[in-house]
């Protein structure tokens, strides 16, 4: 890796601080994600219908499934998948598994049985960069009208 240096103004470091903090992780780790899906939204690769392998994606579900059900946050959740190597992208309108030593794509996280509407339910939010805010609004807004429901 190669360091750079740029300048940011006060108010842009205590944010960046501070959304660090949330996701418990360093402030050159949230500048580095957030370069990395900048670079992805701005050249995403060649759309192409991919389904990941059953095997593997059996091996990763039984892998990653205690970090997910462990899980209270999307921030708790990429801890997590970053200490076993892995880490959730946005993909489309969902997330994808990614390994990440070499961000090499495993499959979709709906394969595995997490689906993003699913996650977004448990969580109560969108996931952090997505590019898809209305599905996270639509999706919680459903969930709520969903409760209402329940005492009419």
């Amino acid at each position: 890796m190669q360091r750079i240096s740029f300048k940011l103004s006060e108010a842009a470091i205590s944010g960046l601080m501070s959304e660090a903090q949330k996701d418990d992780v360093s402030v050159g780790q949230l500048l580095r994600d957030a370069v990395k899906r900048e670079l992805r939204r701005r050249h995403p690769p060649a759309k192409t219908p991919r389904r990941a392998d059953e095997q593997l994606v059996a091996r990763l579900s039984a892998l990653l499934a205690p970090a997910f059900a462990a899980a209270q946050s999307w921030g708790d959740l990429n801890r997590r998948l970053r200490k076993q190597g892995y880490e959730l992208v946005p993909a489309g309108g969902g997330l994808a598994l990614h390994e990440t030593e070499q961000g090499e794509r495993l499959c979709k996280a709906s394969e595995m049985g997490y689906g993003y509407a699913r996650l977004i339910r448990r969580f109560g939010q969108a996931f952090p960069g997505h590019s898809h805010r209305w599905l996270a609004e639509r999706v919680l807004k459903e969930a709520q009208d969903e409760r209402f429901d329940v005492f009419e």
